[in-house]
Parts: C-alpha cells; sequence; structure tokens
C-alpha cells in the first residue's frame, strides 16, 4: 500500500480511512433510511465491509460487481482493499449522491448503473473483463436467491465471473453449502455445488446492521468448477431436481414420474436404486439423471 492509498490518507476530524465521512453521517445527510420494500439493511462498520471485501479478494486486478451498494460502505470496503474497479448496481436513485462522492474521492475507480439487477445483461456490463469479474454483494433479501440461480445458470460455463462472495440471509446460506441427508440439503445445494466450490466465509449477526434483521446472515463464496461433472443441461437439472425435492418424502421411481418419464429405466441407467430420496443423493447424481433425460433415455 503506497502513502497516496486512501487507507493511508491522513483522518479528518471524525473522517473515515478513505477521507470520506462516517456512514452514519452519510445516510443522515442524504436521507437514506433503508427501506422495507427494497430489502434494505445498510453495514455500517468499514472493518466489516473490508472483512467481506477480503472474503471476495484477492481484488487488486479484478473488477468488481456490487449489486445493492446502497450508501456504499461495501463500496468503500471494495475500494480500500484494492479494488481496480468497481460497477455498482443500484436500484434506488436517492442514493446516487453518496455513490457520487466515493467516485469523486477514487477518480476512475467506481461506476454505478442505475437499474434492477434482474434485468442487467451481465456478459455486456462487464464487457472486457468477462471471465475474470468478481461479484461482491450484500445482496437485497427479496431477489438474493434469483440472482445467485440466474449466475449459476450462466451460458456458456465457465460465466463471466471468476469468484462469487455474497451476503444472504443465514439460513439461505446453510442451505447453498448443505450436505445430503440434512433437512437444509435442497435444489440450492444441487445447483449451487455442481457449479461451483462453495464455502461460509463469515457469518454476521443481526446486530451488524442497520436496521437490525430479524435472522442472522452469512457471506457465500463461490468459486466455479472449471468443468461441471458429470455433464448435463443446467436447465434439465433444474427440472430434474424441482421433481424430486418438490415430493421430497416420495421415493424417486415416483417423484420423478413429473419429468414423463419411465423412472424405473432412468435410475437403472444411472446406477440409482429407485427406493431412494432425493434427500440421499449427491449433486452428481442428479446430473447423472439429468444427462439421461437430456439423452432421451425413459421415453
Amino acid at each position: 500500500m503506497t502513502p497516496s492509498d486512501p487507507a493511508e490518507a491522513p483522518r479528518v476530524g471524525g473522517a473515515s480511512p478513505d477521507g470520506l465521512p462516517p456512514l452514519r453521517e452519510v445516510i443522515q445527510s442524504f436521507d437514506l433510511g433503508a427501506k422495507k420494500s427494497l430489502g434494505q439493511n445498510f453495514i455500517l462498520d468499514l472493518n466489516l465491509t473490508r472483512r467481506i471485501a477480503r472474503a471476495a479478494g484477492p481484488l487488486t486486478d479484478a473488477l468488481v460487481v456490487e449489486v445493492g451498494p446502497g450508501p456504499g460502505g461495501l463500496t468503500r470496503g471494495l475500494l480500500l482493499e484494492g479494488a481496480r474497479r468497481v460497477l455498482a448496481i443500484e436500484a434506488d436513485r436517492r442514493c446516487e449522491p453518496a455513490l457520487a462522492a466515493i467516485a469523486d474521492r477514487y477518480p476512475g475507480r467506481l461506476d454505478t448503473v442505475f437499474a434492477d439487477a434482474l434485468d442487467v445483461d451481465w456478459s455486456a456490463v462487464v464487457g472486457a473483463d468477462a471471465g475474470r469479474a468478481v461479484i461482491a454483494a450484500n445482496l437485497p433479501y427479496y431477489v438474493a436467491t434469483r440472482l445467485l440461480i440466474a449466475w449459476l445458470e450462466t451460458e456458456p460455463w465457465p460465466p463471466w465471473w471468476c469468484r462469487m462472495a455474497l451476503m444472504f440471509q443465514k439460513e439461505v446460506a446453510e442451505r447453498i453449502v448443505a450436505a445430503p441427508g440434512t433437512k437444509a440439503y435442497g435444489r440450492l445445494a444441487v445447483i449451487s455445488q455442481w457449479r461451483a466450490d462453495v464455502r461460509v466465509a463469515l457469518t454476521l449477526g443481526p446486530e451488524a446492521f442497520t436496521p437490525p434483521p430479524k435472522v442472522a446472515s452469512a457471506v457465500v463464496v463461490f468459486s466455479p468448477r472449471a468443468i461441471c461433472e458429470p455433464a448435463c443441461s443446467v436447465f434439465t437439472l433444474g427440472r430434474v431436481t424441482a421433481a424430486a425435492f418438490g415430493q421430497r418424502r416420495k421415493m424417486l421411481r415416483q417423484s420423478l414420474r413429473l419429468l414423463g418419464r419411465d423412472p424405473g429405466v432412468v435410475l437403472a441407467a444411472a446406477g440409482i436404486a429407485p427406493e431412494k430420496r432425493a434427500e440421499e443423493l449427491w449433486p452428481a447424481d442428479f446430473a447423472r439423471i439429468a444427462a439421461l433425460v437430456d439423452a432421451g433415455v425413459g421415453v
């Protein structure tokens, strides 16, 4: 870190390590009270946002895509931790002046797109950084799972992102990393673990946020697999897991009838006992079933 870096700049009054006002003051100055309708819960402690940034690291040469920056707490953490450039996607126009102040402090390193993240063409916005971009976000809870699935269903694969560090409600994080045979294991675990190596990097209690949510949260780090094996269509995998976990108490020979195939034939070809239930299968087992469905087995 050089003396000219914001983290090394002298602090003025109550300023933060980057020379900007504390986030609580920013929120008050621009009247940025969190909106429940937008799923906003802000992290005001720059020490915490820098920890999240480090979970997504190394960032020195990275374009970092951030969804839902709000007043810029994580944005500032990412920049303090050396992100080459941050591309922030924000639906709330009220945050524009707060993010503009950060952009002024870090010339050429922060760009903000005011849009609904569900409508963004990700490959287009990352441009030449496709395949190298990092996603780091305290995701709005009401769209978190939908965004994750969209990023995991990216085609072609490997995806436009090379790593993700995403904040979820702790319950959702547990579903992502769950192992077979556990109550939390389901469709989200299967697609997440088939597409990527996943791990929980840190857990935060409600008191870390303003306003505090009713539940704890956790940051999950995703590292995409170069090759997803067994190979199958990710969308067929979605159909298979929907059928299997949609009736998770039933044996697979019954639940998989929803696929319009003969479950006995498909399961025999996959080497899976028809008496098993969805929670007993590993992600690779589901991928084998999906590959056989793609191949027309059991029609």
